[in-house]
């Protein structure tokens, strides 16, 4: 993998300068067995130490791209070596990993995000095609109120209709890995015309699936759904919000011979509940129990008091 600065075309004539890897936003998706061991050899061409994040995987303190954790990072014109089993299984992802503060070109503002999925040893292989979904922003700026807000929304890198249509047939199972890329934003996204059936939450398999018509992810969440495609025609997957849609964050969904232009309709009122995906049981009684006792410490006139 190399870091380093690109010229992006999210929407025709709409040019961002951005940091990314291997020349491309999203980078390229990455696919290893669960429980072999990897080696990433990573290049930094940019002027600035990098440290690149394996997000959601449980791996050693000093290869996982955590500063703070550890890691080193990839100095300015230099590289290293990542070596590490990935696992668990399931939908990850990587991304650069600091601190940006002002700066709205650094870290996950940036074009540095990818998808990582870690292949189970025992895949049973319940769809017909696989589809990555990465949300993400463009172009931030600091508003009046001075919250981060965005001028480009994109889905897989492209603002709507500027991509190839996801082209998929009737009866075909799609398993959608959808990963919310953004560095502050939570997204509802939705399929008109379609439920998803939630088999995982961040990379791991839910206890209970669940349809619903819409899906809420936070920043870094991911979430994997698999949609029966049962509604011939031409379709938008995306945004809710209407503005965010229309500036950019929905990607069309064709059928074979479908040739009429691409719809959108409201999903229902869904309010996302992560609970609906858990067990129904109540928890374990836990192995053992502390009593913690907090005492707050306060000097009056001449003396020490406890409270």
């Amino acid at each position: 993998m190399r870091i380093g600065e690109v010229t992006i075309e999210p929407a025709p004539r709409r040019f961002v300068r951005t940091v990314a890897y291997n020349g491309q936003s999203p980078g390229p998706v990455l696919r290893a067995k669960e429980g072999k061991p990897l080696t990433v050899e990573v290049w930094n061409d940019t002027s600035e130490p990098e440290m690149v994040h394996w997000h959601g995987l449980h791996i050693p303190s000093d290869v996982d791209g955590a500063l703070d954790e550890g890691t080193p990072a990839v100095a300015a014109h230099d590289h290293r070596q990542y070596m590490f089993t990935p696992r668990p299984a399931g939908t990850r992802w990587y991304h650069s990993h600091g601190k940006a503060g002002k700066n709205l070109r650094k870290t996950t503002y940036s074009g540095q995000l990818g998808l990582f999925i870690v292949e189970p040893q025992n895949d049973p292989g319940r769809y017909d095609l696989e589809v990555p979904i990465i949300l993400h922003e463009w172009d931030p700026y600091f508003d009046q109120d001075m919250d981060v807000a965005y001028k480009l929304f994109s889905i897989n890198g492209k603002v709507l209709g500027a991509a190839e249509p996801i082209r998929v047939r009737p009866s075909q199972r799609v398993l959608f890995r959808i990963l919310n890329a953004s560095a502050t934003l939570t997204h509802r996204i939705a399929l008109a015309g379609h439920s998803f059936h939630i088999v995982a939450l961040d990379g791991n398999a839910v206890p209970v699936a669940h349809v619903v018509p819409v899906i809420e992810l936070g920043p870094g969440e991911r979430v994997d759904a698999i949609v029966e495609m049962n509604n011939p025609g031409i379709w938008i997957f995306g945004e809710v919000q209407d503005r965010q849609r229309a500036d950019g964050m929905g990607v069309v969904v064709e059928y074979a011979g479908a040739r009429h232009i691409p719809r959108w309709t409201p999903p229902s009122t869904f309010a996302w509940d992560y609970t609906v995906f858990g067990e129904k049981s109540s928890a374990p009684e836990p192995d053992g129990r502390f009593r913690l006792i907090f005492k707050a410490a306060f000097r009056t006139h001449a003396r020490d008091v406890d409270e």
